[in-house]
């Protein structure tokens, strides 16, 4: 099946993109969120060229002409913007199928567990603990990941003290049988880490995320030798040959790839294949309730090595106002701690035409 057109439809925070095949067949997809309205004009001027007109059926080997030809820019925007024509196009293979994406993959409709992710620093432990029980309360989370340190801090907390605090607070206030995660993305030296990783394991921790520089491989190597918790890391990384060493030397012991940022489905089957034969579970990166969460409910549907749960973001208006209104139904109801994926064709969700009609506008076609 041959692409005829691609169109976006952006704001600064989020960007859509639809596919028509030459059949009139459409799928919709996304690129990653922040600075989308540049990660879409990246999409149409340098990956559009090369998948217009061209046979889509190997998709793995397309993703990968389109890297070829623009060797010169191996970085983040490029895979951002395959990242669009991948999901896009995984949709529209659903849609035609009549089957949802997970089944595609290998697997098959249904609940997904769900661990409430904080992504707020700004917040006391008393009150984050609070909002936790409420969720608890609500919605049946029984898993829960705070905030350590300050992001990309040098060390620092986001206030003196705040980490050590929010360590037991989570343990006394969540009871002995909710699952602890937290998340210092990028903030400590192996040294810091180590002795925040020891109270972590002194307070029943089960997963410590990102805890060194995130492009210091061998520091969290430090860590992750160093302690019994389970480190973890990888969402910020969209180079293939990066995951292959980070797999081999096993720098954590629980792959985070974000879909979006490394680029698609594909690549992200790619890494996840990597991680079984090493034996490593994935549990991606999804921290905001645009697509990517549900593309990310689809894949561990249908991975073999799935992690234990999946990301989802608590945080709303106040947090992530861009969220309100991408869609007609809301895809992300938790209910006794469990996402669903429905049994609907591709993707299973409609995007708000309301939100389209105010987006930013392009098409390019073959």
């Amino acid at each position: 099946m041959k692409l005829t057109a691609i169109e976006t439809f952006t704001n600064e925070f989020v960007g859509f993109v639809r596919v028509t095949a030459e059949d009139g067949s459409q799928g919709w997809g996304q690129v990653s969120t922040y600075h989308s309205d540049i990660t879409c004009e990246v999409l149409h001027r340098q990956v559009a060229p090369w998948m217009l007109g061209q046979d889509t059926t190997d998709l793995d080997d397309l993703l990968d002409i389109v890297a070829e030809r623009e060797h010169k820019f191996p970085g983040s925007y490029l895979r951002r913007a395959m990242a669009g024509m991948d999901t896009a196009i995984w949709d529209l293979r659903g849609k035609q199928a009549g089957k949802p994406v997970a089944e595609l993959l290998g697997g098959s409709a249904g609940t997904i567990r769900a661990y409430a992710s904080s992504m707020k620093r700004d917040i006391t432990p008393a009150d984050e603990a609070e909002r936790m029980k409420r969720l608890r309360d609500a919605h049946g989370f029984d898993a829960f990941k705070v905030r350590a340190g300050a992001e990309v801090g040098r060390g620092r907390d986001e206030w003196p003290g705040r980490t050590e605090e929010i360590v037991p607070t989570m343990r006394r206030e969540m009871g002995d049988s909710a699952a602890l995660l937290i998340d210092a993305n990028s903030c400590y030296a192996p040294e810091q880490a180590i002795e925040l990783g020891k109270l972590l394991q002194d307070n029943g921790f089960s997963h410590f995320e990102e805890p060194c520089p995130y492009w210091e491989l061998e520091q969290t190597k430090q860590v992750t030798e160093a302690l019994d918790i389970d480190v973890t890391g990888g969402e910020q990384d969209c180079d293939l040959p990066t995951w292959r060493r980070m797999i081999d030397m096993r720098a954590v012991d629980i792959v985070q790839p974000d879909i979006l940022y490394l680029g698609g489905i594909c690549r992200t089957l790619r890494v996840a294949r990597m991680a079984e034969a090493a034996g490593l579970p994935v549990t991606p990166h999804c921290a905001n309730l645009s697509l990517v969460t549900l593309f990310t409910m689809h894949l561990l549907r249908a991975i073999p090595n799935a992690g234990k749960y999946l990301e989802f973001s608590i945080e709303g208006e106040d947090y992530y106002p861009w969220q309100d209104g991408l869609f007609v139904e809301d895809p992300y109801k938790i209910e006794d701690g469990h996402a669903r994926v429905t049994e609907a064709p591709g993707w299973g969700v409609e995007i708000s035409p309301d939100w389209l009609a105010r987006s930013h506008y392009k098409i390019s076609r073959a």
